[in-house]
């Protein structure tokens, strides 16, 4: 008696994932895990599907403990989350892969100028470290500060409570950056930098310019017009949020820890910038 041949289908391939040549260039900057001695133990995870993991949380804004069966283990797949983050893993590749955009599309290694803003978004009941109010947006919980460059790449995030004005959220921008030898080194090239009003004042610029030498320039809107209007040079960071608005995650802040929240930021700028290195 003839038997029916049934075709076992696999899994469905999600959106998010990293192609085959993405992960060619993002393999060579992961750090690896260490190999098992001989004995009993269990084996090292998939890196690649671990990633897969991190950034579908980022893309659905799931929790982990809902992550699909096609993945690892929640509990394993968050492990390497936090561990990278408290290690500074992500900032590390997310550097190195800013660099690799740079030299791909010609331009020199390290920017000369860039745009900096803040955004103020909420925390969850939960809370967590650095909350706070911000009185103009009426938003209780973190302000993002981030630096990027002409390309609308992040340089680099500060998060501090939202009650942390504009002027001194950017001061804590860059004195993380100076005290941080991989960031220093990115930023170190910087000659100017586009601002709005919020962060003008003749204290700043003076501290700024003893500091680090930058240009910080402020480009303030017109008072004729009453609508919106794109200005020159400060729509490339509104930009670099428009991006990260396309991941759930970073709609609202889910983490407890500043560190964790800046290095979501960095994980979700990772396809994009893998996409530009194809």
């Amino acid at each position: 008696m003839p038997t029916c041949k049934t075709k076992h289908k696999t899994a469905k391939k999600y959106p998010h994932e990293l192609s085959n040549q993405q992960w060619k260039q993002l393999k060579k900057l992961v750090p690896q895990p260490k190999k098992q001695a001989q004995g009993p133990g269990r084996n090292p995870l998939d890196l690649r599907q671990v990633i897969n993991a991190i950034l579908y949380v980022m893309r659905s804004g799931c929790s982990w403990a809902v992550l699909p069966n096609d993945y690892p283990n929640y509990k394993s797949v968050y492990h390497y989350y936090n561990s990278w983050s408290k290690a500074g893993y992500w900032q590390e590749i997310h550097v190195k892969l800013v660099t690799k955009v740079h030299k791909k599309t010609g331009r020199k290694k390290r920017p000369t100028a860039s745009a900096i803003d803040s955004q103020s978004i909420k925390t969850t009941q939960i809370g967590g470290e650095e909350g706070g109010f911000d009185a103009g947006k009426l938003v209780k919980g973190h302000k993002r500060f981030i630096l990027v460059n002409t390309l609308g790449l992040l340089l680099a995030v500060k998060v501090v409570a939202a009650s942390v004005s504009q002027k001194a959220g950017a001061k804590l921008l860059i004195e993380k950056i100076w005290a941080n030898c991989l960031l220093k080194e990115l930023c170190g090239k910087l000659e100017l930098v586009w601002v709005d009003a919020g962060y003008s004042g003749d204290d700043l610029y003076d501290w700024i310019a003893t500091l680090t030498g930058w240009l910080w320039e402020v480009v303030k809107r017109s008072d004729s017009k009453h609508k919106f209007v794109l200005l020159p040079r400060r729509w490339v960071v509104e930009r670099s949020f428009s991006w990260l608005s396309f991941h759930r995650r970073l709609l609202k802040d889910y983490e407890k820890l500043t560190r964790n929240s800046e290095s979501t930021l960095y994980i979700s700028m990772l396809p994009m910038m893998l996409r530009r290195l194809n």
